[in-house]
């Protein structure tokens, strides 16, 4: 199988990441998605050029571009043109999928705003993802996440160490969420379709996503008017909820969130059962108020042994949570990460060879009775707009 999208046609007019993540996604699950491009192009495509990338082949030049777009077939169109616009109107006229990123004013200016779409193809769900919603004074303002999801959103600011200027956002982040979130919601819109015979507007923004994401801090706000304040490595109520650092320099985290069941397990672990009735730490008051203390001293015990053979002790404790801070080294290198399925091999063309395929992060939902595939890595510019174009005739032809 292809996945439990196959058989549905998906267009998608995105740029950079936010759209065309949504998109590759849907590919991932099966959708035929056919990637509508301007002449020059994606501009996600010199994502490699901008880190530095020295490519070796057509697959390293943007690894970015190619993690959002495999499996899609690339349609170059001029939609500054007459013809331009209405070979993309005969594209949606019966697709099931509209995708797109591009400002609600543009699609408007090129007769590509869901009213327009809807009134050719009303079983069309029309998915969109803006900066900042479809309504308000700045519904049609230019975003990138680190603006609307990052910054804007409370992210940053939440992140932020008090008096030291706000953390940067990695690569996609926000973009990547909301591109899942559209993917999901289109999904969900398919299925009232099948119901109900109509399609419909879905959409998300990279601001909601961002108000989503740190909605534990917002939502405790909007009910209490109180913050939750931001914590301090140095002087965290709750030991057994805190980084450390071992001995050979490599951190970890402890993430015992109930302080009382996992406290035996950390005093056991560093073999300091002593402080279960020291009442400096026997009670969850006490160690808030010794914490800087406390803290401390777990950070000398810490120190004396490597990050190798705490993990060995800590496994000896089944109440006490704990991962390492990894690496991306790491992460490769991590068996769990492979067993669970966190890279797919993706065939460098149509055929399928796993011989000549490229290891890839995989999107993250499997289905147990559809499993997808990825079918190619992302195509070359307009790789395929003479064979789409030919089958949007045929399609033509025989309606007509």
């Amino acid at each position: 199988m292809a996945g439990p999208l196959e058989g549905v046609r998906v267009v998608e007019l995105g740029v950079w990441v936010a759209g065309p993540a949504a998109g590759g996604v849907l590919a991932d699950w099966g959708a035929d998605v056919v990637k509508i491009e301007p002449p020059g192009g994606d501009p996600a495509r010199m994502f490699g050029r901008m880190l530095g990338i020295s490519p070796q082949d057509r697959h390293h030049v943007s690894p970015p571009f190619e993690m959002d777009n495999r499996g899609k077939r690339s349609v170059v169109l001029d939609l500054t043109t007459e013809d331009g616009q209405a070979r993309v109107r005969e594209l949606l006229s019966d697709a099931d999928v509209f995708l797109t990123n591009i400002r609600t004013g543009a699609l408007r200016r090129i007769g590509l705003d869901f009213e327009a779409v809807a009134t050719d193809n009303p079983r069309l769900v029309y998915g969109l993802i803006t900066g900042y919603g479809t309504a308000g004074p700045d519904a049609d303002r230019a975003a990138y996440d680190v603006a609307a999801f990052w910054a804007r959103a409370g992210l940053a600011h939440l992140l932020s160490t008090p008096g030291e200027p706000p953390p940067f956002q990695r690569g996609g982040m926000g973009d990547h969420m909301a591109g899942m979130t559209l993917a999901a919601a289109v999904c969900a819109a398919l299925v009232a379709r099948a119901r109900t015979g109509a399609g419909q507007l879905v959409s998300t923004s990279l601001y909601r996503q961002g108000a989503y994401t740190v909605s534990f801090d917002l939502n405790t706000f909007l009910l209490t008017g109180h913050s939750i304040a931001i914590g301090q490595r140095e002087s965290m109520a709750n030991p057994c909820m805190n980084n450390y650092t071992a001995g050979d320099g490599r951190r970890f985290w402890l993430v015992g969130l109930q302080g009382d069941r996992h406290w035996p397990a950390l005093c056991s672990v560093i073999q300091r059962l002593g402080w279960l009735t020291d009442d400096r730490f026997a009670t969850a008051r006490a160690r808030a108020v010794n914490a800087v203390q406390l803290i401390g001293e777990l950070d000398a015990i810490f120190a004396a042994k490597t990050l190798d053979e705490w993990a060995e002790a800590f496994a000896a404790q089944p109440d006490l949570f704990w991962s390492p801070i990894n690496s991306l080294e790491d992460v490769v290198a991590d068996e769990q990460f492979h067993a669970a399925g966190g890279v797919v091999y993706v065939p460098e063309s149509d055929s399928g060879d796993p011989d000549t395929s490229v290891p890839m992060v995989a999107s993250p939902a499997d289905f147990s009775g559809t499993p997808w595939r990825v079918r190619s890595c992302a195509p070359e510019l307009g790789e395929h707009t003479e064979e789409v174009l030919a089958e949007l005739a045929q399609r033509t032809s025989r309606s007509t």
